[in-house]
């Protein structure tokens, strides 16, 4: 299971693209993985058959565990299954009573030369971080500057390239798992023939099982039944408007210019695959690939061998514990396989969900949403900050800004691509500037110390699908208005597709979180680990004031109101009342 979050601790497999017993090619995709804010494709790096899939469709796994198998061979598909359930071929001549405990694997390293790959630091903060996947599988050769695997930040994945040429002989940290920074995640040989001998080392690092040996794997019994066929439709499996592709495809229609949703997919389920793309660019009638489809069509959809119970891993666990003969139970899942719900409803633990009824005017009733819903990476990560914050003794400063004459220069402004952000972001960097204090941080070494920052670099809140982040406006003190503008566009933009890098959303110094537009008039915002101060922006209202040079002794003005929390460690009362007064003053008078 690949990690798709830094702070993941298991993942779910939306949808298996392949059956058990299909073949499978390299660059094809095989599974679709959940990502914090999209599915993403799986594909196999290299030839064989799908063995065998251990975590069904729907169903959540811990990062790093084995979701399927991949075989080399058809014929070696039921030698791979009986090797992961812990089976054993007939062995060789039996040893000696004094011999037969087999001797642990020594730590020792190998005589060969070979590096090692470590887990990156993608941020200052970061203390571990997660593969997303493998681009290489072991065995595979490798060559420097190729990117051999993807770790995942708390916001964005990385990939991480090769530094020199050779073979990638174990991976050490699998798809999904865990690992602290600098920690071993794989074992680069020199040498192809090395690879064995280093797999075997690698087995001691991680403390996971030594590889099977060829000839157990060949001495397995073999099936004698014939493998689950591919099953293929040309219909779009996509829900809703999205285009189904592999990685590939996209890279290639978007290399060549084309419109993936105007492109006839022949993979699995209407999947667009590269080739697909590749007909399409050179004007190649798309029957070609309906053939194949029709062919498929034909063909029965996936359903288990005789004798065999089509349900998922949870599920027989489930019908074990509560003493159920699971074959009859009647399966809701893809294909007719038995769920876990299907158990718990069979067991009376879970109800059966019922028919939306209509309301009394006719309409539809509303489905409200009932039970436990798993966090995503980044709802986890924006958590695990919040937490953080809690042990900081912080305090509140609110006050309210004049805003006829920010407005003003904002309608002026405005026709330039001017964004109030932009323009909120540049009067408090012009603020800090004459109150540092506020741009620092607290520090525990050597018994307290205060860390004053250089740089003024202003965080801005985003709120986006599943999560909260915060793209930075680096240096906004030097930088001008219009400058400012274009990057918190690019940045904003980034942001909504998940492509910022770690630099543009964790250099922050002090942040801002403007919840005006929403029509929120005041609210405190928690303060963001590693920053002294952060800036709530709330809406601006019309309001009547006392005016004695008015007519009627009033006149009526723009009015915003603003908080700031503060971390009272090195930040006191007085520099945020006198920042906040520096702060109305610019936007109110010297703001140009």
């Amino acid at each position: 299971m690949p990690a798709l979050s830094s702070t993941m601790k298991e993942g779910r497999v939306v949808s298996w693209i392949k059956n058990e017993g299909d073949s499978i090619e390299a660059g094809e995709a095989i599974m679709v993985v959940e990502s914090d804010k999209a599915d993403m494709d799986v594909e196999a790096f290299e030839d064989g058959f799908l063995a065998k899939i251990i975590v069904q469709e729907g169903e959540m796994a811990p990062v790093g565990e084995a979701v399927a198998l991949i075989a080399e061979n058809e014929e070696d598909i039921d030698a791979v299954i009986v090797g992961y359930n812990g089976g054993a071929a007939p062995a060789a001549p039996a040893q000696s009573a004094e011999q037969a405990p087999a001797a642990p694997l020594s730590a020792d390293k190998p005589d060969c030369e070979f590096s090692q790959i470590d887990m990156p630091a993608l941020s200052s903060t970061m203390k571990e971080g997660k593969v997303v996947s493998w681009l290489k599988s072991e065995g595979d050769a490798i060559s420097a500057g190729e990117a051999i695997m993807v770790v995942e930040s708390d916001k964005a994945d990385m990939d991480v390239e090769a530094f020199e040429d050779g073979f990638l002989a174990a991976i050490i940290t699998q798809e999904g798992e865990s690992g602290a920074v600098g920690a071993p995640v794989a074992l680069i040989a020199q040498e192809e023939s090395d690879i064995p001998a280093l797999q075997a080392y690698a087995a001691t690092l991680s403390g996971a099982p030594t590889p099977a040996a060829p000839v157990a794997a060949a001495a397995a019994p073999v099936a004698t039944g014939a493998a689950p066929k591919k099953f293929s439709s040309a219909s779009s499996a996509a829900s809703g408007d999205r285009v189904v592709a592999s990685p590939l495809a996209r890279k290639k229609a978007g290399e060549l210019g084309l419109d993936l949703a105007s492109i006839a997919g022949s993979g699995p389920d209407g999947r667009i695959t590269a080739s697909d793309v590749e007909a399409a660019a050179s004007g190649a009638a798309p029957a070609k690939a309906a053939a194949p489809a029709a062919k498929a069509a034909s063909k029965p959809a996936w359903s288990p061998a005789a004798g065999v119970v089509a349900a998922t891993p949870t599920a027989k666990v489930l019908a074990k514990k509560a003493k159920l003969d699971i074959s009859q139970i009647q399966g809701t899942g893809q294909f007719g396989r038995v769920t876990a719900d299907d158990v718990r409803i069979a067991t009376g633990e879970k109800k059966v969900e019922r028919k939306s009824a209509a309301s009394s005017s006719g309409q539809a009733a509303v489905e409200m949403p009932e039970g436990f819903v798993p966090m995503t990476g980044m709802q986890r990560a924006v958590s695990n900050n919040m937490v953080a914050t809690l042990s900081t003794p912080e305090f509140r400063v609110s006050r309210d800004i004049i805003m006829d004459g920010f407005d003003n220069l904002y309608q002026k402004l405005k026709p330039k691509g001017i964004t109030v952000s932009a323009m909120i972001a540049k009067a408090v960097a012009l603020a800090i500037e004459k109150h540092p204090i506020i741009n620092s941080s607290f520090s525990d070494k050597d018994g307290g110390g205060i860390v004053y920052k250089k740089d003024i670099n202003i965080a801005m809140a985003v709120a986006i699908d599943g999560g909260l982040i915060t793209p930075t406006l680096m240096y906004a003190n030097e930088r001008s208005i219009a400058e400012l503008g274009e990057n918190w566009k690019e940045l904003v933009g980034k942001a909504k597709s998940g492509t910022l890098s770690p630099a543009e959303y964790t250099t922050g110094t002090f942040t801002i979180s403007n919840m005006g537009m929403f029509g929120v008039t005041q609210f405190g915002a928690i303060l963001p680990p590693g920053q002294g101060g952060i800036l709530a922006i709330g809406a601006t209202q019309e309001v009547i004031v006392p005016d004695s040079q008015a007519v009627l002794g009033m006149k009526k003005v723009k009015r915003m109101g603003v908080t700031l929390t503060c971390d009272h460690r090195q930040i006191y009362g007085s520099d945020a009342a006198l920042f906040l007064k520096t702060l109305a003053d610019i936007m109110e008078n010297k703001f140009e």
